[in-house]
């Protein structure tokens, strides 16, 4: 299924004119987990298996070596992503009172307790991962060149991994899509400790699912919510934000700044 489309348009400015514009598309995919929908998101449709495997990850349902299969299915509503899990995992999601319809704003749809949406995640895994400034800086200006849905629509998030150099991104229409999608490819290959970078504002979900990745360090070009920083510092992860390739903002755990000319994994 295609990721973008032309459509026509007017424009407005020191004359009218016309035109077209590639837009991305939005459509219903569903997470099916062992034939039952657990979540329907509007997302960009690509790179679903990865989604699949994030999503699964960073809302707590499964590990991946407890999902046995994954398989996309066009239908004339959507794209249903038909995930099966082992025994295990199956019957701890069965005990879940959890049922999403998420547009594509969406992070904590669905959760049916104050206490699941404001969960503490367990702390991310000790490492001696430290990255200097100019490579925080280097991380975020590397990071637009690797948007090509972004440069046709303007219009989509991006989620990006860099550890030495950038080494995967992913994109959609939704900020916790383009997260979730990274993960699932982060967790199907090896990749060395990184840092994760978002082209999104940093809210509490966000902060959760790279805590269930287990990831150090969060770079973002926004801002953070107050509890979003509360809970990174909680996490044990080092939390940046207002990030640009001169100058960006330290909230938590910035022992991991360092002032050497390479990090250490």
């Amino acid at each position: 299924m295609q990721t973008h489309r032309p459509l026509p348009r007017l424009i407005f400015g020191s004359g009218a004119g016309t035109a077209s514009r590639e837009l991305p598309e939005e459509v219903a995919v569903a997470l099916s987990f062992n034939g039952s929908t657990q979540a329907v998101m509007m997302a960009s449709p690509s790179d679903l298996v990865d989604f699949a495997y994030g999503f699964a990850l960073t809302e707590g349902i499964a590990k991946p070596k407890e999902i046995q299969s994954v398989e996309v299915v066009e239908t004339p509503l959507g794209l249903d992503v038909q995930i099966w899990l082992e025994a295990q995992a199956e019957a701890r999601l069965a005990k879940r009172r959890r049922t999403m319809a998420g547009p594509v704003g969406c992070g904590l749809c669905g959760i049916d307790s104050l206490e699941e949406a404001t969960r503490v995640m367990q702390p991310v895994p000790k490492t001696s991962f430290r990255m200097a400034p100019s490579a925080i800086m280097a991380a975020i200006a590397a990071l637009p060149a690797a948007q090509p849905l972004h440069d046709t629509t303007r219009a989509v998030h991006a989620a990006g991994y860099f550890s030495d150099k950038l080494l995967a991104v992913r994109e959609d229409v939704g900020r916790h899509n383009a997260l979730d999608k990274l993960c699932g490819h982060l967790i199907r290959n090896p990749h060395p400790t990184g840092a994760i970078i978002l082209t999104s504002r940093v809210s509490i979900d966000m902060v959760q699912k790279v805590a269930a990745l287990g990831a150090p360090m969060l770079i973002a070009v926004s801002a953070p919510t107050a509890h979003a920083v509360h809970l990174a510092d909680q996490a044990g992860i080092t939390l940046i934000a207002l990030a640009r390739p001169d100058r960006f903002e330290a909230y938590t755990h910035t022992d991991r700044i360092s002032q050497e000319t390479a990090h250490v994994a």
